[in-house]
């Protein structure tokens, strides 16, 4: 979801709630503690430098459980972050904190915001001796010889 996105959403709601994508619910008394923009600059293990950049929301709960964040004071919060930090219509990233902090991507299924969860990836597969037709094998349906033919030049460790 892109931050247009979200300042088209927000004016039609009534309550802002985030939902986990295995059901969990935020806590109702959640705050936005940041409204920012993230970049990040690397490099990946094929060599490639590469660039990305996220509007980034963190979530937080505190024990004031009275409080409820609405949604226009969201979108005064995103307007503000707009004007003062420059920030520009990126996809959202959200850090909500649960064992540890998590990042998520945003979606909206028509009430509530799902955090959906973020996996790793390799971007420079072709680079990491990997085919990628290989990446995708069911264990089940590897050859497995019966005999140890691995040694230090078959490239099999």
């Amino acid at each position: 979801m892109k931050l247009s996105d979200i300042k088209e959403i927000l004016p039609k709601l009534d309550n802002v709630e985030f939902q986990l994508e295995n059901g969990t619910f935020v806590p109702e008394h959640f705050h936005v503690t940041e409204v920012g923009m993230i970049t990040k600059n690397f490099i990946d293990c094929g060599g490639v430098i590469r660039s990305e950049k996220v509007v980034n929301f963190q979530l937080w709960n505190a024990d004031d459980f009275e409080h409820r964040l609405k949604p226009n004071k969201l979108l005064n919060i995103i307007k503000l972050s707009e004007d003062k930090l420059g920030i520009e219509d990126f996809d959202i990233e959200v850090e909500y904190q649960s064992d540890t902090i998590g990042k998520y991507d945003l979606e909206f299924n028509g009430k509530t915001f799902i955090l959906k969860n973020k996996t790793t990836a390799c971007l420079a597969q072709d680079a990491c001796g990997i085919p990628s037709e290989e990446l995708n094998k069911n264990l089940a349906q590897l050859n497995v010889n019966s005999t140890n033919t691995c040694t230090p030049e078959s490239g099999c460790c």
